[in-house]
């Protein structure tokens, strides 16, 4: 074969690498002051962002890059935001110190404080198990759930106390969460509800928020350590990689929907794209300094997170 015609023949595939790769960053300004700390993208295609700065959820319309805040009430300073099952947003408000539920057509705000016996629990973040019930964190030192269903909601003790702080399920429903100041990460036992504690072979390394990917691994960011691992719950393995930079500070953690691990990385300034089938990294600095991503979320094709530092919301649309 000529060396033209293997050109030819290899032309294809080379372009279909460039286009694998190729990511478009887009940034969108929310009002002064409003903090954006966590972010949701929704079904109709707005992205919901917890303004913990201005004790409000607001919601962004990407094709026009109009933005709403809505008042969540007084003291309100919210700091997780999913979107439910019913298309509904969730909300994790610290200033409340309870679960806020909002809904996407009416705008009616509703809360589930917390027991006032269990004091202030600092809530941080929340997901949904395979049943249908929110599942949520405290770092002071507690764990809880919520049915939307009766509205009953439970709030238990950490096994270890203070330090809870993100939280993802699996495909199947399973429900994990890491604890910052415990260093370590936690199952929670589908019917009984009890944490497990997992040990990450890397000690003191500030788990800080998990995601799970396709096949149900769970990948932690450990902000005190500058590594994303995975613990692979069917074999107890766990692996972990570094990221690249004098001092890395990896804060969020998200899998997209072809098993990439984004996450963010206080030290470079940037999100950061790993591949675990070549094990490389891919660096997307921000624009602006202190940049302050404290969450990933997204959506097919697009990795969104909030600019704390900079009140922007910042979308990675990677094809």
């Amino acid at each position: 074969m000529s060396s033209l015609a293997h050109l030819l023949l290899s032309l294809p595939l080379v372009l279909a690498a460039i286009a694998a790769s190729a990511a478009e960053i887009r940034y969108y300004q929310v009002p002064d002051g409003a903090g954006p700390h966590d972010v949701a993208p929704a079904p109709d295609g707005s992205v919901w962002y917890t303004a913990q700065g201005q004790g409000a959820l607001g919601r962004l319309d990407p094709r026009t890059g109009a933005v709403e805040q809505i008042p969540l009430g007084e003291g309100s300073a919210p700091h997780g935001v999913i979107v439910g099952p019913e298309g509904a947003a969730w909300v994790t408000d610290g200033g409340l110190n309870a679960i806020v539920r909002l809904d996407p057509a009416t705008k009616a705000v509703t809360a589930f404080p917390l027991p006032r016996t269990r004091g202030y629990a600092n809530l941080n973040t929340a997901a949904f198990d395979g049943e249908g019930v929110l599942w949520f964190t405290g770092q002071n030192g507690i764990y809880g759930r919520l049915d939307p269903r009766s509205g009953a909601l439970e709030v238990r003790d950490a096994p270890r106390g203070r330090g809870p702080y993100g939280i993802a399920a699996t495909p199947k429903g399973v429900v994990y969460y890491a604890s910052l100041a415990g260093s370590h990460i936690a199952r929670i036992e589908p019917g009984s509800g009890e944490a497990t504690v997992i040990e990450p072979p890397t000690k003191g390394q500030g788990a800080r928020r998990v995601w799970s990917d396709s096949r149900g691994r769970i990948w932690v960011s450990e902000w005190n350590s500058g590594q994303v691992s995975r613990y692979d719950p069917a074999s107890g393995e766990w692996r972990s990689w570094r990221l690249p930079g004098e001092r890395p500070r990896v804060y969020a953690v998200y899998v997209d929907d072809e098993d990439k691990v984004w996450v963010s990385d206080f030290g470079a300034n940037a999100l950061v794209r790993f591949d675990p089938a070549t094990e490389r990294f891919e660096s997307f600095p921000s624009d602006r300094p202190n940049a302050a991503v404290r969450q990933l979320l997204g959506r097919a094709g697009e990795v969104w997170g909030a600019e704390s530092g900079t009140d922007r919301l910042v979308v990675i649309r990677y094809r």
